[in-house]
């Protein structure tokens, strides 16, 4: 089989090129190693975890990625749609310090030349803001007063479809083009899969128009080798071979591609790309695998004695607080039911050593039996708890590379991100004041000080040529032809904020410059 764009993963980006690259009259291949979704398809709650969670060796392919490493565990979406089917709809644009740091800071002034991408994102993404706040927004409101930042809270913008809940509507966003919608029953059930069509996922807009138009998309497998066609110094521009292998079997198909788009995010493209540099792309730069960032985050949980409020109540994240320049915290919630995540939790504290974290784990449990007896045996564990994400734009750097035992982390630049962020520790003990409440967090935090992250990117960042970066200022990789990387691993800064609508912007952009 022969296409002109070959693209790597369904994500924000290569829903986004898909979408735009048949429209330009390409023929257009997406490869996707998750599963076709919907509605039926999600689990009711996260307790469900075949449903849930993508472990393929215990053949679990549900959506919900969760990646160890040494110096962070990430949590991402793998399924046609990406991200967007487990991500928290969330869609601000980040501050103008963004655009004005990390890598591509002298490429051009971006936050100008993006602009206008960002309304085409909007726009197609269907942002509104919320309506309705939830018992864990008023809860935030409240924190925003008492610390002084009453008029730096508000309404997150977010990708949701608004309507009449339980009643069917013919597409509200494309002059009936895409699918029928339900409006949003505020169920909290974002996170774990929507299934009353009301979030406004890939498989709904861009991916949806996309397929109608004529892209091609293969479920369920991963491209696992990219080999250059022609003498070994043409660098692609005869195309290049495609392997691509079935999730979870042994078939492969051979598949020819004029151009290849890499759009698997930081856990799909940059491993790959790490491996192939090894072995049949020599060229690409060295700087493969550098300046991963986070946005510098804690999740905290937030589990409250009060029974009368129901803190499951509203959209995954309904509200923000600009707790200071370089500081926000969102409130983040799981549907009714949802209590996987009290497996997977323990007292929130600080420590430099590991013995002194032990020791201050079992003191928090020792001094307080009947507060932790309560937050880890509470009944409806989903309903009693506030998850607090705080995010920064300070910033540090990892690096990935590969080892004999697969993809590690590295401390590129200042010091590795850290579970124990004191302003994020402070806010969430003050939240929980206000709800009766105690901080949790995961155990890789508690005793090893791993922080946990949404939002990793980088690792195919932009430079002015091969020494400085991996790919140009529009998505070209350097060392080839007609090869590009658009996805979060092109992020070549820190938004400090969720990315989706800034990687969006980006692949809006990059599209409309791609040409063969």
């Amino acid at each position: 089989m022969n296409y002109d764009f070959v693209i790597m993963g369904s994500g924000f980006g290569g829903s986004v090129s898909a979408l735009r690259l048949v429209r330009k009259g390409y023929k257009v291949l997406v490869v996707e190693q998750g599963r076709r979704f919907t509605e039926n398809d999600f689990p009711k709650r996260n307790w469900n975890l075949r449903k849930w969670l993508w472990v393929p060796g215990l053949r679990f392919y549900g959506f919900f990625r969760i990646a160890l490493f040494r110096h962070i565990t990430v949590l991402a979406g793998t399924g046609v749609g990406g991200g967007s089917l487990v991500y928290a709809n969330t869609l601000p644009v980040p501050k103008t310090d963004f655009f004005k740091s990390g890598s591509w800071k002298n490429l051009m002034d971006w936050e100008n030349e993006l602009a206008p991408y960002y309304k085409i994102a909007q726009e197609m993404l269907g942002v509104a803001p919320n309506p309705k706040f939830g018992p864990g927004d008023e809860a935030l409101g409240q924190l925003a007063q008492a610390i002084g930042k009453k008029d730096q809270f508000s309404a997150t913008d977010v990708a949701v479809f608004f309507g009449e809940p339980e009643v069917k509507v013919k597409d509200p966003y494309f002059n009936g083009a895409g699918p029928d919608r339900e409006g949003c029953r505020f169920c909290g059930g974002c996170m774990v899969g929507c299934r009353y069509n009301a979030k406004n996922t890939l498989d709904k807009n861009y991916l949806y128009l996309a397929e109608k138009e004529g892209v091609t998309v293969m479920p369920s497998s991963r491209i696992v080798n990219v080999i250059p066609e022609g003498d070994k110094n043409d660098q692609g521009n005869q195309g290049y071979q495609i392997i691509i292998k079935q999730t979870g079997g042994f078939k492969k198909t051979k598949i020819h591609t004029r151009a290849l788009v890499f759009s698997g995010g930081v856990l799909g493209t940059v491993p790959l790309l790490l491996k192939l540099k090894r072995t049949t792309l020599p060229n690409l730069s060295d700087l493969t695998g550098a300046h991963v960032r986070t946005n510098n985050e804690a999740l905290i949980g937030v589990v409250s004695g009060d029974k009368t409020k129901k803190f499951s109540e509203g959209i995954a994240i309904g509200s923000i607080v600009h707790t200071d320049e370089v500081s926000h915290l969102e409130p983040v919630r799981y549907p009714s039911g949802s209590g996987f995540w009290r497996l997977l939790m323990a007292p929130m504290i600080s420590g430099k050593t590991l013995a002194g974290r032990i020791l201050r784990i079992f003191g928090d449990l020792f001094r307080h039996p009947i507060a932790n007896a309560r937050v880890y045996f509470t009944g409806h564990w989903a309903d009693r708890t506030q998850i607090l994400l705080f995010m920064q734009t300070r910033d540090s750097t990892l690096n990935l590379k590969r080892g004999v035992f697969g993809v590690h982390t590295g401390v590129e630049h200042g010091s590795a991100p850290s579970a124990f962020i004191p302003e994020a520790q402070d806010l969430a003990r003050k939240y929980a004041k206000i709800i009766n409440g105690k901080p949790l967090v995961l155990p890789t935090e508690s005793l090893f000080g791993i922080p946990t992250t949404a939002h990793i990117l980088g690792g195919a960042c932009m430079g002015e040529n091969i020494h400085t970066g991996v790919i140009d200022s529009d998505h070209r990789v350097f060392g080839y032809k007609n090869m590009f990387v658009i996805d979060g691993s092109a992020i070549s800064a820190n938004p400090g904020v969720n990315p989706s609508l800034t990687i969006t912007a980006l692949a809006e952009r990059a599209a409309s410059r791609i040409s063969l």
